[in-house]
């Protein structure tokens, strides 16, 4: 099956469409593991998980990468494959429905691994950093903020890699290693009072389509 190369693939709409399968990407990114350990970990059943194991490996986005056997039985395990690179291009070529599923399956992880780190103190640090900002701009702030993005973006990318370089060093062991979320979101905002308010009109309609389908 040739690769997932674009969030505009069906494909990668229909795999990001399930949360179990957003889990089980996620843990497949950070280690090898077949449907037994991931079903265990993920608190669900064997047959569940070993369905969308299925899906995610014919959907081309995992790999089997090792097989072994247990009693009697044999094992599979799978890693996660590359994910498709987004370029802004790509991002506004892209028809809404494979970006509410890239979006969707994006803020499910970054929920689960925020309320995961910080119920472990992943925020007790003096300088760990938990910022939100609701600013106003023009065009041309946008557009600047936007490029600050992606230079801290590079930054921090920079940062990593002479870590990891002085991490080779023999002094260090893994237990000098600290595993290091970093989030950046940057969006166009609606105020949360007309979120609130858009949501009240919705259930109002609702109500009232109800009410005229008991009446009929």
């Amino acid at each position: 099956m040739r690769p997932i190369t674009s969030i505009q693939d069906p494909r990668y709409v229909k795999a990001m469409s399930h949360p179990l399968r957003v889990r089980i990407l996620a843990l497949l990114d950070e280690r090898r593991a077949s449907p037994v350990e991931l079903a265990e970990v993920l608190e669900a059943s064997l047959g569940t998980v070993s369905y969308h194991v299925r899906t995610l490996h014919q959907l081309g986005l995992i790999e089997l990468v090792d097989e072994t056997r247990v009693r009697g039985a044999v094992e599979h395990h799978y890693r996660a494959k590359a994910r498709p690179k987004i370029t802004d291009e790509t991002w506004e070529q892209a028809p809404p429905i494979a970006k509410q599923a890239a979006v969707g399956s994006s803020l499910q992880m970054i929920d689960e691994y925020a309320r995961a780190s910080a119920a472990a103190g992943g925020f007790d640090h003096s300088d760990a950093a938990l910022i939100r900002l609701s600013m106003r701009l023009d065009e041309k702030g946008w557009r600047q903020l936007s490029k600050a993005c992606t230079r801290l973006f590079e930054q921090a990318r920079k940062i990593e890699a002479e870590a990891g370089e002085r991490m080779k060093d023999a002094a260090y062991s893994d237990h000098d290693a600290i595993d290091v979320g970093l989030v950046m979101m940057m969006f166009e905002a609606i105020r949360l009072s007309q979120a609130l308010a858009s949501d009240e009109t919705k259930h109002k309609r609702r109500g009232a389509r109800r009410a005229a389908q008991a009446r009929a």
